[in-house]
């Protein structure tokens, strides 16, 4: 199906629009209301994250003897259930990485899923003790929101997923396409930011779950599924025909992903930042699950090694954990690139090379400060 200048669908003048966009008097009051809802969510989930940061949050961990991670309601590589309700991915190696270095256990996690309108006030209100859920380090998250970012596990942008019959190459042909998108992330304001820079319009298929946009997509509810780069290619790559479907070439936005906990929660914050940091230390220093055991026995000619791996040094004293954390929180999936390639590189069906997402040394932006 070609678009050959014209919308994918034209309405009368009854309709909202036709080729573009028209706001009536409804439309604004539509969008005000909008307006206002988004920002006393906002400011309760602020005044939640506030209060709950107060209660110390390694403590809590360690008395409960199991972390609580909020991660997606299901996305393959980053974070789904097995059959057996087992679950895997990039993001989940991440909670399980923590609950080992926190508790000596990776399987002591509860992992609890969230959908992009429900992660923040899970967070906030200390349903969850972290969040590893594909989400998208920004200001308004940090400042507003009250939540600290520990670190990017993966640096991704927007991109637009249509079939191949659909006869488009590029997402400047989508004039008057219908778009599945999910509400309450930060895909929407890019949608919307994208179509206006090129004066062309949109009709938007809303939808919380990544489950429910592959299930509308698929239907034809939609032209067009937009949302993370990544979370495009982990979604095609369950389809029964993912051949028939094309990532178009335009990444539009900047989309760091990352770990987060609450703002003023600092020794937590410490705890989750380092042990995200050791899963990438670990890959540049080459200690990987299948030596760590061989390293840590005992100390090397590598001071930094030594450090990481507890066999010199105070360090996890200072974070208030054992000495051989960074240990246990390696040896549970490996280092970052042994959990990268496992669970969403170029070897699985979802295909992703490291590109941005290498080690610093190979130039990408994978950098951990220095464990001293």
């Amino acid at each position: 199906m070609s678009l050959e200048g014209q919308s994918l669908r034209q309405f009368d003048s009854a309709s909202k629009w036709s080729g573009k966009t028209v706001c009536s008097k409804a439309d604004i009051q539509e969008e005000v209301i909008m307006k206002k809802t988004v920002f006393l969510g906002a400011l309760t989930v602020a005044g939640l994250a506030a209060g709950v940061a107060a209660a110390g949050t390694l403590d809590d961990v360690k008395a409960r003897g199991k972390l609580n991670c909020g991660v997606t309601t299901g996305l393959v590589g980053f974070a789904a259930p097995d059959a057996n309700g087992e679950w895997s991915g990039f993001d989940v190696a991440v909670c399980r990485a923590v609950a080992a270095a926190v508790l000596g256990d990776g399987n002591a996690v509860e992992f609890v899923p969230t959908t992009g309108k429900t992660r923040f006030t899970a967070l906030a209100s200390g349903e969850i003790d972290m969040l590893a859920r594909n989400t998208t380090w920004t200001f308004s998250r940090d400042v507003d929101l009250k939540f600290t970012f520990v670190g990017v596990n993966y640096y991704d942008g927007q991109g637009f997923m249509a079939p191949k019959e659909l006869g488009v190459s590029s997402a400047k042909e989508l004039d008057g396409a219908t778009v599945c998108i999910q509400t309450g992330t930060t895909t929407e304001l890019n949608l919307a930011d994208f179509f206006r820079a090129n004066n062309i319009s949109y009709e938007p298929v809303p939808i919380e779950t990544n489950s429910e946009a592959q299930q509308q997509y698929l239907a034809g509810a939609c032209d067009v599924f937009t949302t993370d780069a990544s979370g495009l290619a982990a979604t095609r790559a369950t389809f029964e025909n993912p051949g028939d479907h094309i990532l178009l070439p335009e990444i539009v936005s900047k989309e760091p992903l990352g770990p987060l906990v609450r703002h003023g929660d600092n020794e937590w914050g410490d705890a989750v930042r380092w042990t995200l940091n050791a899963l990438i230390t670990a890959e540049e220093l080459g200690v990987t699950s299948a030596n760590i055991a061989d390293m840590s026995a005992s100390a090397g000619n590598n001071p930094e090694i030594n450090r990481l791996l507890g066999t010199e040094g105070n360090l996890g004293e200072m974070l208030g954990l054992s000495a051989d954390w960074a240990k246990n929180a390696i040896a549970v999936s490996g280092n970052y690139g042994e959990i990268f390639e496992k669970n969403i590189g170029e070897s699985t069906p979802i295909g992703l090379a490291r590109g941005l997402n290498a080690q610093w040394t190979d130039g990408g932006l994978i950098y951990s400060p220095p464990f001293r």
